[in-house]
């Protein structure tokens, strides 16, 4: 007794669920790369061994050239004089009171304007973390 199946089985697959996975992915990489803040001034960094998980959400850079930048955020760094970094840190502590500030200070910046970024930290207790390359 010869039995039949009523059902064919089709041996081809469809891909439009696998492009509609693909297309959600598209869009989750597109609107998440606009969330990451690159350091757009260029500055060499010094290297170190040990890295920090704190992420600050202020930034202090100090080019090769000793210009000061500042940022907050995702905002773009803006070049300030050194007198403009105090009020710019303290106003960004009343809305952040528990900031951390990053600087970021190119290796061939002199150590005595490292030590007058730290001082305003120390001044007004902010928490301040010194942004660093991995050592290879």
């Amino acid at each position: 007794m010869a039995l039949k199946r009523r059902t064919k089985i089709d041996p081809g697959f469809s891909m439009a669920s696998m492009t509609d996975v693909i297309f959600l992915l598209l869009i989750f990489f597109m609107i998440t790369s606009t969330m990451v803040v690159p350091n757009a001034i260029k500055v060499t960094l010094p290297q170190s061994q040990k890295q920090t998980a704190a992420k600050p959400l202020t930034r202090v850079t100090i080019d090769s050239r000793q210009n000061y930048y500042v940022a907050f955020g995702s905002q773009r760094e803006r070049q300030v004089s050194f007198e403009e970094i105090t009020p710019f840190l303290q106003e960004m502590a009343i809305q952040e009171p528990d900031m951390y500030v990053a600087l970021y200070a190119d290796e061939t910046v002199p150590y005595k304007e490292i030590v007058r970024i730290l001082n305003i930290a120390n001044e007004n207790n902010f928490r301040m973390v010194l942004a660093t390359r991995p050592k290879k």
